[in-house]
C-alpha cells in the first residue's frame, strides 16, 4: 500500500519492493558470501527487515558459517591412498606423459569425488560434535511466574537462551533475560521471543508476538529488537515493545531515546512518547503520550488507514494540526516530510506558530526539506 501521491522515484521504490515481495531463499547464500550486485544486495536487505521467514533462515545460514570457521585443516585419510597408488602405478604413462586418456580422467573423478565425500564426512562430524558439546553464545533467563519454556524445554528457576532459540511465555508466565552488562528484558505472557545475535558489536532479539520491557544501560546502537514491522534500535534507554498478532507493533519510551526504522524510514522516538508501526508501512509518526485523544486518533488515520484520493486525508490532518499543542511539534516534524507539498505549507505555519525556527532557517528550505534547516529547527524543538 501506498499512503501518499507518488513521483517517479516513489515509483521505482515501489518496484524494488515488489520484486522482493517473495520469499528470497534461494540468494541467502550469495549474500553472506557478498556476491550480489551492489543494488541486489541494499534490496535484499530491505528484504530481510520486512521478512520474518526470510531473516529466520538468513540466521540459520549465518550459523552455519560460524561454525564452519572452527573446522581444522585435516589429512585425508589413510585408507585413500592405497587404492589410488595402485592405479597410478598400473597407469604410470598415461599420468607420466600427461596424456588426457580415459583412464586418467577416471582416476582423476575418482580421487576428487572420494576426497569430496571423505571431507564432507568429517565436516559433518565435527560440526555435529561442536554443536553438541561447544556452548553456544547464550543469555540467562530466569523464571518470574509460571512455565516459561526454551524450544519447548520448561524453565524450572533459570536456563540458558542461546542463539536461534525461542523463549515463549503461556497466559500466566513470565520470564527475565539478563543480557550480561548489557541490560535486562522482562518478557510478559503469551509472548514468543527468540536471540538472533549476541556478540561484542551486536545484541539482537527477534520479538514475533507478545510484549517485552527492556532496561538498556550499554552505550547506544548495540542492542536490537527486530519485529515484523520495524526494527527498535536502542539509544540508551528504557522502553515497552509490543507486538500483535497481525504484526502491528507499539513502542512506548519511558526513558532516554529508541530508533523504529523500516527501510528509508525512521523515527526517532523519546521518553514519554509513543510509535506504532505496521507491516509494510513500517513507524508511523512519534507523539507524546499525555497529546488529545483526537490528536492521537487523527494522527493513526494519516499513518496507517488506506486512502484512494488526496481529499480523505485533509479532515485528518485538520484535526491534528488543530489540536497539536506546543509539545507536539515533535510530531509536526515529522509530518512534514510525509505529507505532500501542498499540506506542507500548513504544517509549516502551524509549527511555526508554536515554535519559531531558528535564524536562518527559512520557509522556503523548510518546504524544499532542506536537511541542515531541519536538523537545526529539530534541536529548537527538542532543547
Amino acid at each position: 500500500m501506498v499512503y501518499r501521491i507518488l513521483g517517479g522515484g516513489d515509483l521505482l521504490l515501489v518496484r524494488r519492493i515488489k520484486m522482493f515481495s517473495n520469499h528470497v531463499s534461494k540468494q541467502l547464500s550469495a549474500y553472506w558470501n557478498e556476491e550480489l550486485a551492489s543494488e541486489n544486495t541494499r534490496q535484499l536487505a530491505e528484504h530481510l527487515i520486512g521478512c520474518t521467514r526470510c531473516r529466520a533462515e538468513f540466521e540459520e545460514i549465518k550459523l552455519g558459517a560460524k561454525l564452519a570457521q572452527h573446522l581444522p585443516l585435516i589429512a585425508a585419510p589413510d585408507l585413500l591412498w592405497p587404492k589410488i597408488e595402485t592405479n597410478l602405478r598400473q597407469n604410470p604413462d598415461a599420468l607420466a606423459n600427461g596424456r588426457a586418456s580415459n583412464t586418467a580422467r577416471y582416476l582423476k573423478a575418482s580421487f576428487a569425488i572420494a576426497a569430496g565425500l571423505a571431507l564432507l564426512f568429517i565436516a559433518g562430524v565435527f560440526l555435529m560434535r561442536l554443536y553438541r558439546t561447544e556452548a553456544r553464545p547464550s543469555w540467562e533467563v530466569a523464571r518470574l511466574n509460571g512455565t516459561p519454556r526454551i524450544n519447548s524445554n520448561r524453565i524450572d528457576d533459570t536456563g540458558k537462551l542461546a542463539v536461534g532459540q525461542w523463549l515463549e511465555t503461556d497466559d500466566t508466565s513470565r520470564a527475565r533475560i539478563n543480557i550480561g552488562n548489557v541490560g535486562q528484558v522482562e518478557v510478559d505472557p503469551n509472548t514468543r521471543v527468540r536471540l538472533i545475535a549476541t556478540q561484542p558489536t551486536e545484541h539482537r532479539l527477534e520479538l514475533a508476538r507478545g510484549r517485552m520491557s527492556a532496561r538498556i544501560s550499554a552505550p547506544p546502537k548495540l542492542f536490537f529488537v527486530n519485529t515484523p514491522s520495524a526494527v527498535a534500535e536502542d539509544l540508551g534507554c528504557a522502553y515497552t515493545l509490543e507486538v500483535d498478532d497481525a504484526g502491528n507493533s507499539l513502542l512506548r519510551v519511558t526513558l532516554g531515546w529508541v530508533a523504529l526504522q523500516l527501510k528509508d524510514r525512521e523515527s526517532l522516538v523519546p521518553a514519554g512518547a509513543a510509535c506504532a508501526t505496521r507491516p509494510g508501512v513500517g513507524p508511523g509518526t512519534p507523539y507524546f503520550e499525555d497529546a488529545s485523544e483526537l490528536f492521537r486518533t487523527a494522527l493513526a488515520k494519516l499513518d496507517f488507514e488506506p486512502h484512494d484520493t488526496q481529499w480523505s486525508k485533509i479532515p485528518a490532518l485538520d484535526t491534528v494540526l488543530h489540536e497539536a499543542r506546543l509539545r507536539d511539534t515533535m510530531t509536526l516534524w515529522y509530518l512534514l516530510s510525509r505529507v505532500n507539498e501542498n499540506d506542507r505549507e500548513r504544517v509549516y505555519a502551524r509549527m511555526a506558530q508554536l515554535v519559531p525556527p531558528p535564524d536562518g532557517v527559512t520557509r522556503e528550505g523548510v518546504l524544499r526539506l532542506d536537511q541542515e534547516m531541519l536538523k537545526r529547527w529539530r534541536n529548537r524543538i527538542d532543547s
